[in-house]
Formats: structure tokens, C-alpha cells, sequence
């Protein structure tokens, strides 16, 4: 007659159990979704800020020389193109991240 449970088959029994459990807490795809309309949320407003600097800006140039349409519109492009270059520069930082994430990730797997 045995004296109680084995040793090994518990140990096996608990590395099965917490594999389980590491695959159930798996970020669900809403929390991935979410984090990606933030960032295009975030890159619409770098653009849409940067148009309306530069708006302002020319506006503003063209009311005090009596210009109406010059610096309007050079700067109106001009904060364009600095929302443009803010815009990518965001992208290059969010691409980075989600590398560093990724290869993390692999890097984990393989140990296992």
C-alpha cells in the first residue's frame, strides 16, 4: 500500500497547471484594440494640432502685414509638414516598442 501521492506527479501536475494559467491570462484582443485607436487617435491630433499652429501663425502674420492669403497659407503647409514629421516620428516609437515587445515574447518561448 502507498503511502501518499508522488512527489514527481504532483511536480508534473503543478507545471501543468501553471501553464494553463499563463495561457488563460493572455491579453484578451479588446485591450490590443483599444491600445491601437489610442495611437491613431494620438497621431490624428500631432496632425490636426500642426495644421492649426500654422494656421494661427499665418493668420495671425498675414492680419498684422494686410496680407491675407501668403502666410496663410505657407504656414498652414508648413504646420502640415510638422504634423507630418511628429507623426511619423510617433510611428518609429510605437514600431520600436511593439519590436521590443515582440522579441521579448520569442525570447521567452524559447527558454520555456
Amino acid at each position: 500500500m502507498s503511502n501518499g501521492p508522488d512527489k514527481n506527479s504532483l511536480d508534473l501536475l503543478s507545471e501543468r497547471i501553471a501553464v494553463a494559467k499563463k495561457a488563460a491570462e493572455k491579453p484578451s484582443k479588446g485591450q490590443h484594440h483599444e491600445a491601437e485607436v489610442q495611437s491613431a487617435w494620438r497621431m490624428v491630433i500631432e496632425l490636426v494640432t500642426g495644421m492649426l499652429v500654422g494656421f494661427g501663425i499665418g493668420y495671425g502674420l498675414d492680419y498684422f502685414f494686410d496680407t491675407l492669403p501668403i502666410f496663410l497659407v505657407s504656414f498652414t503647409l508648413l504646420g502640415f509638414a510638422a504634423g507630418v514629421r511628429i507623426m511619423m516620428q510617433t510611428a518609429k516609437e510605437l514600431q520600436r516598442v511593439n519590436m521590443e515587445k515582440y522579441s521579448d515574447s520569442v525570447t521567452n518561448e524559447k527558454r520555456e
